[in-house]
């Protein structure tokens, strides 16, 4: 079966282009909010921030058919010395969108990884209380639901090619609320300046949320990790990007370089560039 892999230029606060009800499944992480990497200096405020969420989220309600899921990876932010509660906060905001709360997953990154500064070394300099600030491997997944899904609704056919490897289920440990997965290191050539997260992250929720052959939307899709695992797991997928300087990286990611194809030669590729709304 081939597929098709859209990706669209732009601000994804819009998704003019994408038809209500035309996306099965969103799997997305937001830049973070003002961190010293990864699109610096995008929000000018923490307000700021939130409303780019709050148009997604109302966005994203209105292009993905009812009864499926938007999966949301995002975690607090420390930022010149004040946390902001960035999954309280985008959690009530898609609540007010209109979906229902489903579920959190943990992500557990591996000990050895700290991605911006020791925290806990302020108490070894002080070792008393109230100087305590805990270092943070954990981030969070937040799955959401727009209504209830009809599960005779899926052929039977459809349901077989997309049936979930038991195995890998129980041996990866996919039951559980505590993911332990690697992160992608800084200084991987295709995720330059970006906090990409790792393949395993997508590839667990593709398997595990959408049906072969149907369409999964990253509205911040960076260096296009959830495109990639799309095309390999049999799905369609669409993208949005503001950054227009990525979109040679998507396409090498992707496979659809002048170099190379993902075997799958009959998969189709579309770029769509507006007008405004994009960063060099």
């Amino acid at each position: 079966m081939a597929t098709h892999h859209k990706l669209i230029i732009g601000n994804c606060m819009e998704m003019k282009e994408i038809p209500d009800g035309s996306v099965h499944l969103v799997v997305t992480s937001p830049p973070y909010f003002n961190a010293p990497f990864d699109y610096k200096n995008l929000f000018k405020s923490y307000g700021q921030f939130l409303g780019v969420l709050r148009k997604v989220a109302k966005e994203a309600f209105r292009v993905l058919a009812d009864g499926r899921i938007f999966v949301l990876n995002i975690d607090d932010m420390l930022v010149n010395g004040d946390k902001f509660p960035i999954v309280a906060d985008a959690t009530k905001i898609f609540l007010e969108a209109g979906f229902r709360y489903r579920d959190r997953i943990i992500w557990k990154k591996p000990d050895g990884y700290l991605r911006i500064s020791r925290r806990s070394g302020v108490i070894l300099q002080n070792p008393y209380p109230m100087y305590f600030y805990p270092d943070n491997l954990l981030e969070s997944i937040i799955i959401f639901q727009k209504g209830k899904f009809d599960y005779k609704s899926i052929p039977k056919e459809i349901r077989e090619k997309s049936k979930i490897d038991k195995k890998e289920f129980q041996d990866k440990k996919w039951f559980m609320t505590l993911w332990e997965m690697n992160n992608v290191m800084p200084g991987s050539p295709l995720e330059k300046d970006i906090a990409a997260f790792p393949e395993e992250l997508p590839y667990r929720i593709i398997k595990l949320f959408s049906y072969v052959g149907e369409t999964v939307l990253d509205p911040f899709v960076g260096s296009g990790t959830t495109m990639k695992v799309a095309r390999q797991l049999g799905r369609n997928s669409i993208g949005i990007e503001i950054k227009k300087s990525l979109v040679p990286i998507i396409k090498k990611k992707l496979g659809f370089d002048e170099q190379k194809t993902l075997s799958k030669n009959e998969d189709t590729f579309e770029i769509i560039e507006r007008e405004k709304g994009w960063i060099k």
